[in-house]
């Protein structure tokens, strides 16, 4: 978090003009900050099976990083776990726990490279997708895969990708709209317009589309096939409800639960929300090898 104040800092003093400018956007936009483990989010990862996978960082390094991974009981039935921005594998310390009282499951989370304990100074939903799916293609399908803002969204991105269909898909607070989102961060720090708009330039000539092209809706071609719960707060400023009503409201075949004042982060810590996806997960899971 130091880091990221110190990269908030540099923008705001920067002059607009100076050379180097975008590249304090690019910081800005593509730093993850890393928070320490709390006593328990330790002792949970100490009490893991831990691997390590490899994706690919197209954008920013051209190598492959190394990215690190957990992985609780060896159970027939797998769940797998996406972090959100600015997270990692442990936050989901509440939902872990009570999943792993469920019978004859694998459940696996891991740190996204550029966050948590991974390889990686920068990162972006490209190397979520990555990870997400080094991971399928090491351990297989999962009957239930859950992620969380970004994670929700790389999810989605990875099963089009793979051509692989879930029993269960979670989306916890999802980010529908990654332009939008760089737009907001960039707003919070008094970006101008213009300097945002070489940003988004420089976005599209490096990644070869445009950040608009990075929609959840674009990319979701499920139908009622695949049984999906959607987790939102209609208070949401990070992932804004506006853009959440839209996807829903085409896709009624989608479970909703909204969970007001728990926040786009807080929903990970909140005891009603892990109650909701666990249920969820039972029933899914329910004569799936039990």
């Amino acid at each position: 978090m130091k880091k990221l104040k110190q990269i908030i800092a540099n923008v705001k003093s920067a002059d607009e003009d100076t050379e180097g400018y975008n590249d304090l956007l690019w910081q800005l936009i593509c730093y993850s900050p890393k928070m320490p483990l709390r006593l328990q989010q330790q002792q949970l990862l100490d009490d893991a099976e831990r691997f390590t996978l490899q994706a690919c960082d197209e954008h920013f390094t051209h190598t492959n990083l190394n990215f690190n991974g957990f992985k609780w009981g060896s159970g027939a039935r797998k769940i797998f776990i996406t972090h959100g921005w600015g997270s990692k594998a442990a936050d989901f310390i509440d939902l872990i726990t009570a999943l792993r009282d469920i019978p004859n499951t694998t459940i696996i989370t891991y740190d996204v490279p550029g966050n948590g304990s991974s390889e990686g100074e920068l990162s972006n939903g490209a190397l979520f997708m990555e990870a997400v799916k080094a991971v399928i293609a090491e351990y297989g399908t999962p009957d239930v895969l859950i992620g969380h803002s970004i994670g929700a969204m790389a999810n989605v991105m990875a099963l089009n990708a793979v051509g692989a269909v879930p029993n269960l898909l979670v989306s916890i607070t999802p980010l529908m709209r990654l332009k939008e989102n760089f737009e907001i961060s960039m707003n919070a720090v008094g970006v101008p317009a213009e300097k945002q708009l070489a940003y988004f330039d420089g976005f599209a000539a490096l990644v070869g589309n445009p950040a608009s092209f990075y929609d959840t809706d674009k990319f979701y071609k499920f139908d009622d096939g695949l049984k999906h719960l959607l987790l939102y707060d209609e208070a949401d400023t990070v992932s804004p409800f506006v853009f959440m009503k839209a996807f829903i409201d085409t896709r009624p075949f989608i479970s909703t639960l909204n969970h007001t004042g728990a926040g786009h982060a807080g929903i990970l810590k909140s005891p009603r929300a892990v109650a909701d996806i666990v249920a969820e997960v039972r029933q899914a899971l329910n004569g799936i090898n039990a």
